[in-house]
């Protein structure tokens, strides 16, 4: 897969978080506790950043985004999303320390006032790059949250003959684990919990870390791909196990979709996310059954690209799996889709869309949900029989395939769309206009309701 063999024509990327402090979420439902990014978690976003930068945006680089430049960020050739629901603010505030290393300081953010002086930003020329911040009610980048139908499958899993073979033979070792374990629950249902307590603490606690065997967060580390790998994937595409990629699809499908059209001026699409995503994207898209090593959680600060790519000899648009597993690896191409080499985009789109979740309206009906994440508000917009209201949002939220929706947005459907936007509006379902956040800010907005419908 040589890069002089076609051009970059943008890039979609999903992007893990950098080192955090303790979190917990419970093994039931991964419902998670707050916890917060480290020094340690900005710098490697940062170096991601920078890394990505000399990658994507450098002229002289083999797989430079066509139109692209070191220059000082464009709005209108990046759209960048992190996830605010998961793992508190960190998400969004790993986010801000990559787009620091993608888009430095530069004196070149300046203006001439009519007195003639020149004023450079503040901290010699930061530049503020606008990030969406994905709100809990937005199901987009966490589609497994609340979602009823995977946690019923999570209680299967854990019921199964493969967890209770799997837990007995991993019982020696656990028993091994108390005196590092503070009084957790030393169960093979609990081990995300007993890998990241012990991983952490491996990174910030020298007292731990001197006293922990050598072999101990290997064999946990181990012992947690398994467990999180067997919860977030499926073997069939619309596997309920899938959710957590299922529900990024739409997102990854737009933002392809988008830079192959000439008219739009996008080059690149960021996605923040939590490690679950790539678990089923992963595996859905074929990666870890022609690479093993993916079906694990990814580390800190992973970065995973999907090139866009036109072929140098022409024909349609090719896309490569490019990724990186943390700070310490480098991009490196995988096999993916049951081949070695770039796959034609619209091989992944017609093999992947379909299990998409597309609306907040499916999400409810697929997680079997009517209370939480908008679900109410649909709901009851429904319940109102034939009335122009339930009409109007039944026409607002039917799915939509990610190839057809680009082209859709003439005539009635026009008229239609305006009016079940202001009816959810009213209904608290959505807020009309992007939410962005200021990129110092770092805290994560409260009680915001929005539908990704």
């Amino acid at each position: 897969m040589a890069s002089q063999d076609s051009t970059v024509l943008g890039v979609v990327l999903l992007v893990r978080h950098g080192d955090r402090s303790s979190f917990y979420q419970d093994p039931n439902t991964y419902t998670g506790s707050d916890t917060a990014v480290t020094p340690l978690g900005n710098v490697e976003e940062f170096l991601l950043g920078s890394q990505l930068r000399q990658l994507y945006l450098d002229p002289a680089s083999a797989s430079h985004i066509r139109g692209t430049d070191l220059g000082l960020f464009n709005s209108s050739q990046v759209l960048f999303r992190a996830d605010a629901g998961d793992e508190g603010s960190v998400i969004y505030d790993s986010a801000i320390s990559l787009a620091q290393g993608l888009w430095p300081n530069s004196t070149a953010y300046n203006t001439t006032l009519a007195n003639g002086t020149n004023v450079v930003g503040p901290l010699g020329g930061y530049q503020y790059v606008p990030i969406e911040s994905v709100e809990s009610n937005d199901i987009s980048l966490e589609g497994f949250a609340d979602c009823n139908t995977f946690i019923a499958s999570i209680a299967d899993f854990y019921n199964s003959s493969e967890f209770a073979q799997k837990a007995a033979e991993s019982q020696p070792f656990l028993n091994s684990l108390p005196p590092f374990l503070d009084g957790r629950p030393v169960t093979l249902q609990n081990m995300w919990n007993i890998f990241d307590f012990m991983n952490v603490n491996s990174i910030h606690n020298a007292s731990f870390h001197d006293a922990l065997p050598p072999t101990f967060l290997a064999q946990a580390r181990d012992l947690a791909n398994w467990h999180e790998y067997n919860t977030f994937t499926s073997a069939q595409l619309g596997g309920i196990e899938n959710i957590a990629g299922r529900t990024v699809l739409p997102t990854l499908v737009n933002g392809m979709q988008r830079i192959v059209n000439a008219s739009d001026p996008l080059a690149l699409m960021i996605s923040a996310i939590s490690y679950k995503p790539f678990l089923s994207l992963f595996n859905m898209t074929g990666a870890t059954t022609a690479n093993a090593s993916l079906a694990a959680v990814v580390d800190y600060a992973a970065a995973w690209a999907l090139e866009v790519r036109q072929p140098a000899a022409g024909g349609a648009p090719v896309l490569r799996f490019n990724f990186k597993n943390g700070t310490d690896d480098v991009f490196r191409p995988y096999a993916f889709l049951g081949s070695s080499s770039d796959v034609p985009l619209a091989t992944f789109i017609n093999t992947l869309a379909p299990s998409g979740v597309n609306s907040t309206t499916q999400w409810c009906s697929v997680c079997a949900n009517t209370q939480d994440r908008g679900c109410a508000a649909l709901a009851a917009a429904r319940g109102q029989g034939g009335g122009p209201s339930a009409r109007v949002a039944a026409h607002a939220h039917q799915p939509i395939g990610p190839v057809g929706a680009g082209f859709l947005g003439a005539g009635l459907a026009l008229v239609v769309a305006g009016a079940a936007l202001g009816v959810l509006a009213l209904l608290g379902v959505l807020t009309l206009g992007r939410r962005r956040r200021a990129p110092l800010a770092g805290r994560r907005e409260k009680g915001a309701d929005s539908d990704s419908a």
